[in-house]
């Protein structure tokens, strides 16, 4: 199942405080990237903010996933998780051959 994890700001957090973490934090994105769970990683351009597309079984997964990032075990960052399905508009293109 696609999921797209948007990264959401956690009040008070300043700058500082993700310094210490983000070599370990880029570490893991690589490595759930190379394994095919992050499949896409974007900025947002409008603002710092992270969008994550993702491959897991189900939207339980996908935060058991992110709960292993760095930046969110320590209470830096948080998710709205989004559950995507693919777009069916397309079958009204082909409805009369049916």
């Amino acid at each position: 199942m696609e999921i797209l994890a948007m990264k959401r700001e956690i009040p008070g957090v300043g700058e500082d405080d993700f310094k210490p973490h983000l070599k370990a934090e880029a570490a893991r994105v690589w490595e759930l990237y190379r394994i095919g769970v992050f499949r896409e990683l974007c900025f947002r351009k409008d603002r710092p903010a992270a969008a994550l597309m993702m491959e897991c079984a189900d939207v339980k997964e996908s935060n058991q996933v992110l709960e292993t990032l760095p930046l969110v075990r320590e209470g830096l960052i948080d998710f709205d998780v989004i559950p995507l399905v693919p777009y069916p508009g397309f079958a009204r293109l082909f409805a009369e051959y049916a």
